[in-house]
């Protein structure tokens, strides 16, 4: 540890190692001057840990101003610097009230730097002066969005805490509820979400015009994703999947990565915490819109892809990977509704095989009329959240609403998804009993399903209705691995059937045609080329001495 550091990161004699003053200098050259990538990725993956770990495990590093001298007082590059060295801060120790609104003023400093130094609309551009890695740029808008999202949920506690002191008898809020009061009263425009959506949305503007820099088009794709997984915690699911058309606009220019070009998604997709997040939210979107197939084929891909990583151990390499295993268990329950809904199959026989074995008990309690879906997608939802500021004044006043206030946008759609389940239960035995037959009458199987007639007509129509839905243009049907969207912006998405039977009623007979199951041979051997390509790889990289 460093003698003379608080934890409010100042030196006491304003002194700090040389290694720390190197690293300064360093980044700051690799980001404002030389913009070499690779330089840059050592010190930002390699030496700020190391740094980290040796002076600062558990404290703040040096405030800007006190390493200002080491990066000839760039205004820009000190707010990066803020904004990484709190970004470590906060994931060290629990943020205080003021920890979190500070937050806010340097998430707001530093974006407003980065659009004054962006190009104007029209103009030639320029040379280039900043340059930040693919991952660098995620990692900002993630803790951004990760941030926001700790600071609703803290302001709905502090209510929740004020409302239940003043429901006991009026007594005063506990002091630290008080302060928290306080802080958040005086403060009440930080993390508006309309100044965050404002950031999200202008990163994304700019950094797609003609003349963005490379860095400023990380931000943009980046920003996107961020802005995707914003509007699926929201509740907002189509603004999630539409937020991603600029990912996939077929007309986007490649963008260079060191000395690659890579499309949108190519880039996305190289950054696989940005790739997790975008499966995972508008997977989560797809199943609430319910487009089933679109919804498996995303979250089928990825998890095919990360139980790979898992057997080769290339993902426990990438920082964060301990939060990898939970949300791939997470992705798989939602996977085992997918497939209990969604009678059409789509997903890789290894996922369907994982599928089965983590949750063949719950589905086994669906199919004996018992609850289950309930408890999986509470499981594997995201944390939905309240962006509404409440009414602190009401929190104080003996007799106010003392229900969880920020657990409400939670339950409303858990409560529509469980609704929406709901209408599955009496469809899937009606699908099972018409598997069976190439016809039967209608009153026969309205018997079978322990309904009369008139009740049970409404169904045959209302089984179509629900299995009706959008499909991504781009996804092949009879491609099980395939990953969607893939190149194709919502524009391109056509109507579908989640069905894997057809029928029609005539003259009271429901006649029956089941989806003809072909088999696809090539797909097979092409399965078995590249899982013999990927062994092949793997055993090049292995050194063998003699």
């Amino acid at each position: 540890t460093l003698e003379g550091l608080d934890l409010k990161g100042k030196m006491g004699d304003n002194l700090f190692p040389d290694s720390v003053k190197d690293f300064v200098f360093d980044l700051h050259d690799a980001s404002r001057r030389s913009l070499i990538p690779s330089e840059q990725q050592g010190l930002y993956s390699g030496t700020f840990r190391e740094v980290t770990a040796k002076y600062f495990p558990n404290v703040a590093w040096p405030e800007p101003s006190a390493i200002a001298n080491e990066c000839d007082n760039d205004a820009l590059f000190l707010a990066l610097y803020n904004e990484l060295t709190l970004r470590h801060l906060q994931s060290v120790k629990r943020p205080s009230p003021r920890d979190r609104i500070e937050g806010w003023h340097a998430y707001s400093e530093l974006f407003d730097l980065i659009l004054q130094e962006a190009p104007s609309p029209g103009s030639a551009g320029g040379r280039e002066t900043l340059y930040l890695l693919p991952e660098w740029c995620f990692d900002i808008m993630h803790e951004f969005l990760y941030q926001f999202q700790g600071f609703c949920q803290f302001r709905t506690q502090t209510y929740t805490s004020a409302a239940k002191a003043s429901n006991d008898g009026g007594k005063a809020p506990p002091n630290h509820v008080q302060d928290a009061l306080d802080a958040l009263a005086q403060n009440s425009d930080a993390w508006a979400i309309g100044s965050v959506m404002r950031y999200l949305r202008r990163l994304v503007e700019v950094g797609t015009q003609g003349n963005a820099s490379a860095t400023y088009r990380f931000l943009a794709y980046f920003s996107s994703v961020t802005l995707s997984r914003l509007e699926c915690l929201c509740g907002d699911y189509s603004a999630s999947v539409k937020a991603l058309d600029v990912i996939y606009d077929p007309d986007a220019e490649p963008v260079a990565v060191g000395e690659d070009m890579r499309s949108p998604e190519e880039l996305v997709n190289g950054v696989f915490p940005a790739r997790l997040s975008l499966a995972y939210h508008v997977g989560i979107s797809y199943l609430m819109l319910r487009r089933y197939k679109d919804s498996a084929r995303v979250l089928g891909g990825i998890c095919l892809f990360m139980q790979r990583g898992f057997k080769t151990g290339q993902l426990r390499k990438i920082p964060g990977s301990e939060q990898f295993n939970k949300l791939y268990d997470r992705m798989i329950a939602i996977l085992a509704i997918l497939t209990h809904v969604c009678p059409a199959p789509v997903l890789d026989d290894s996922i369907a095989s994982v599928v089965r074995d983590k949750h063949a008990n719950n589905l086994s309690k669906i199919e004996a009329g018992e609850e289950g879906y309930e408890d999986m997608f509470c499981y594997a939802c995201p944390k939905f959240i309240n962006v509404a500021v409440p009414d602190y004044d009401v929190a104080l006043q003996p007799g106010c609403p003392a229900i969880p206030y920020g657990q409400d946008a939670y339950k409303l759609q858990v409560q529509h998804f469980i609704g929406e389940m709901a209408c599955h239960t009496s469809l899937r035995k009606m699908r099972s009993y018409m598997s069976l037959y190439t016809s039967i009458e209608v009153e026969k199987l309205a018997s079978f399903n322990d309904m009369p007639v008139s009740d049970f007509e409404p169904l045959l129509s209302s089984y179509k209705h629900k299995m009706r839905q959008l499909e991504r243009g781009s996804a092949s049907s009879d491609n099980a691995a395939s990953k969607a969207p893939r190149g194709m912006p919502t524009s391109c998405d056509r109507p579908g059937s989640a069905m894997d039977i057809h029928y029609h009623v005539s003259s009271g007979v429901v006649h029956v045609d089941e989806a003809e199951k072909t088999r696809r041979f090539e797909t097979f051997f092409m399965k078995q080329i590249q899982n013999n390509q990927f062994i092949l790889q793997q055993l090049d990289r292995i050194k063998i001495e003699l």
